[in-house]
């Protein structure tokens, strides 16, 4: 039913609240009312004039009565008088260098029985949130940055071709202090939007609450009323920097006033001189941009004795969160599925990187950046590596591997060395000689390991005696120790015994017989 009076328990709640600091969401959220209706009730306790003692010994019936008979619209001829003011005032505010103290000036001339300065504060306030029914943004030290490109660009000149390119003004601002930084980069891609972002909080030395940024796509992937897609990226520098990202609302200019209007401040100040001069860096357009900017901080601000910078200094840097000790690194990502040697393509640089044997076959996640390569599955990290990006290489983390591929991975020419040594000279002398026969050592590494795993079968004694008879022979692979140790020639007494013709070993040096 409209305008159905609420329960009168809930009005004593309302004007409790509102007595105790509390917001009209708050109150509204808490006590389950809308939040015209605690307008509404709150505007009427203001219009009566009383205090919340004063109500709270009134009973039900007498609080259902007062409310009942009293509008918003039953006010004082002085309050009155004061109301036909506000829109004249409202207007007046606008110009540059008026004030509400100015204001009140003229009110008290027109009017010498009229409000005292505070009153007259404390009624504007109310009469302006009733004909402008918008958030009241109260900037808190520490708490919010805004950021924004200028609607204008800049320039820079090509040395070498003089090709004329037109770079983005970048802006952000702390709301408490007004404390500003700008630069000029290359475009308003994710990369350098990201990238100017930190060098605002790099500038700033420390991290605010939350970061406020226009819907222009680097920031917002898609634009809500209620629940916004922040762009991945600027979600992660969001995450390093342990801060939060809060867009501003679409078709809501007052959410970004702020930054609008240092936009506006350095279009005048620093736009304007930089327009027609020439540049042939961005670096050095950005030291000129930091020299005018730095001019900008340090000047008084209208109607103050103090800078943003002498404010920021004194009353928000200490309320910023301290940097993280290394700068953000932009992640890239990419898919691909794990091949049947336990190891993913990164495809950007070509080369290839283990991950635990249990995932092969498996569809992976690459997130890589300039210096790692992390790789997750159903968004659990599985393996991470130092990036590598010399292609067609394979990195490998031993323990990833199965155990046969562990194995083999971990075969090279000072492991058989150092393994065949631990037998006998010998037997360590003939390993070599094997491995030094061919064109490459690898190719040696299976007829190494025949040899070795004679150890096994027939003993250290004849494995021994089997190397220094083919050392007499030097004929060097598998073939001539396994024809040794068939023929029983180990068991020759080599200080006696001549060198003999070893039987059946054909023309085998050099080839590959063990597989």
């Amino acid at each position: 039913m409209a305008n159905k009076i609420t329960d009168m328990s809930k009005i004593r709640k309302v004007i409790k609240f509102y007595c105790d600091g509390k917001s009209k969401l708050f109150i509204s959220s808490y006590l389950s009312l809308s939040r015209n209706t605690v307008k509404k009730y709150i505007s009427l306790f203001e219009v009566l004039g009383l205090n919340f003692e004063l109500i709270d010994k009134k009973t039900d019936a007498e609080l259902e009565l007062l409310f009942s008979q009293t509008t918003v619209e039953s006010i004082s001829p002085k309050l009155q008088t004061l109301h036909n003011f506000f829109p004249k005032m409202e207007r007046e505010l606008k110009k540059v260098g008026v004030t509400i103290q100015h204001m009140w000036e003229q009110y008290v001339g027109i009017n010498p029985d009229g409000y005292r300065s505070s009153q007259f504060a404390h009624h504007y306030k109310v009469w302006s949130k009733r004909v402008n029914p918008v958030m009241h943004m109260n900037h808190k030290a520490g708490d919010k940055m805004y950021v924004d490109y200028a609607g204008k660009t800049l320039s820079i000149i090509d040395n070498d071709t003089g090709e004329i390119k037109e770079v983005q003004f970048f802006v952000a601002i702390l709301g408490a202090s007004q404390y500003t930084y700008a630069e000029a980069s290359m475009s308003q891609q994710k990369e350098d939007f990201v990238t100017s972002v930190e060098n605002a909080m790099r500038f700033f030395e420390g991290t605010p609450e939350a970061i406020v940024p226009d819907n222009l796509k680097s920031a917002v992937i898609k634009s809500s009323r209620f629940e916004p897609t922040i762009n991945e990226t600027l979600a992660d520098l969001a995450e390093h920097y342990e801060t939060t990202i809060l867009p501003a609302r679409a078709y809501k200019p007052r959410d970004k006033s702020l930054v609008e209007g240092a936009v506006k401040i350095l279009y005048r100040r620093i736009y304007v001189t930089l327009k027609e001069t020439k540049f042939f860096s961005l670096e050095e357009l950005n030291q000129q941009i930091w020299d005018l900017l730095d001019t900008h901080n340090n000047r008084k601000l209208t109607g103050r004795p103090y800078s943003r910078k002498e404010l920021f200094l004194e009353d928000e840097k200490q309320q910023l969160r301290p940097l993280p000790q290394e700068r953000f690194e932009i992640k890239y990502q990419s898919f691909a599925t794990v091949m049947q040697n336990g190891h993913v393509q990164l495809s950007q640089d070509k080369n290839y990187y283990s991950v635990p044997y249990q995932y092969v076959k498996k569809k992976a996640k690459l997130l890589y950046t300039k210096s790692t390569v992390e790789i997750y599955y159903k968004y659990n990290r599985i393996a991470v590596h130092e990036r590598n990006y010399k292609p067609y290489v394979y990195t490998t983390i031993p323990e990833h591997l199965a155990s046969t591929h562990q194995f083999v991975a971990q075969w090279s020419a000072a492991r058989f060395i150092d393994w065949a040594s631990s037998i006998d000279e010998s037997v360590g002398e003939y390993i070599m000689q094997i491995i030094e026969s061919r064109n490459h050592p690898e190719q040696a590494y299976k007829s190494c390991l025949g040899i070795l795993n004679f150890e096994k079968k027939v003993g250290k004694q004849r494995l021994i005696n089997a190397c220094k008879r083919a050392l007499d022979f030097r004929i060097y692979n598998f073939k001539t120790i396994q024809n040794i140790l068939e023929n029983n020639l180990d068991h020759i007494d080599f200080e006696q015994e001549p060198q003999q013709e070893l039987p059946n070993h054909g023309n085998i040096r050099g080839k590959h017989y063990y597989n």
